[in-house]
């Protein structure tokens, strides 16, 4: 039924490599299947002016692509001076997602920039994203917990996100490109560790869906982010 052969449940490999750069207070690699995306955390002691003296932090994140990680040459958006409409909606996305998951008075007047770097797209980026942050955005509290910057631990819950959609007529969990160019259903589903929705994005692409297939497809992000969940915590042990 699936192009990779994978059961309509199945997820794809997960594989999460922390302390992936140097000089990031967090960092991690995140593969899911061919989509690989670099995360990294930036703490600073400073927050956004709308932030300023409420005594609350900040998580904000970029977001971006590789020229190749697409089989074709995509243009730096540097070079076309600009970020494009998606960049922009794909990196609030992964900012309303992890905050959250954090306790903003807990974290202190502080900013994290979680920075997130798509070296190969194989669809599901921006839930790989998303997966990948929460795990540099851990590392980086981790780190401010040691020194003793923070007395109580602001992560109130692991954030993780996976696509799921109707594909030949049938709901699957966590499509690849060949699957999501061709979904008449796609959607995102973004979840806490205790099971908790965050945010669903789901659109006809090429045929409307009833609620019970909505109710499959919920089913199924409960069972992916999990997954997910389980791989963080393993990774951020």
């Amino acid at each position: 039924m699936r192009p990779s052969g994978r059961d309509l449940s199945a997820m794809r490999p997960i594989s999460i490599e922390t302390g992936f750069t140097r000089h990031a207070e967090g960092s991690c690699l995140i593969k899911v299947g061919d989509t690989h995306v670099l995360c990294t955390a930036t703490l600073e002691d400073r927050v956004p002016p709308f932030v300023k003296g409420s005594g609350l932090g900040w998580v904000t994140a970029e977001y971006g692509m590789l020229p190749r990680a697409t089989t074709t040459r995509m243009r730096r958006e540097a070079a076309a001076g600009k970020q494009g409409g998606r960049t922009v909606e794909i990196q609030r996305l992964i900012g309303r997602a992890l905050r959250a998951g954090v306790d903003r008075v807990a974290l202190g007047e502080r900013q994290i920039t979680i920075d997130c770097d798509v070296l190969q797209a194989d669809g599901g980026t921006r839930c790989a994203a998303i997966t990948g942050g929460w795990v540099a955005l851990r590392l980086a509290v981790n780190k401010l917990m040691k020194a003793g910057d923070v007395i109580s631990d602001p992560l109130v819950d692991p954030v993780a996100a996976v696509s799921c959609g109707i594909y030949a007529g049938q709901p699957v969990l966590d499509l690849d490109y060949p699957e999501d160019s061709e979904a008449g259903v796609d959607g995102n589903f973004i979840m806490t560790g205790s099971g908790r929705l965050i945010e669903v994005q789901m659109s006809a692409e090429g045929a409307m869906f009833s609620r019970a297939q909505m109710n499959a497809l919920i089913d199924l992000a409960e069972k992916g982010v999990a997954e997910l969940v389980a791989a963080q915590r393993s990774a951020t042990a």
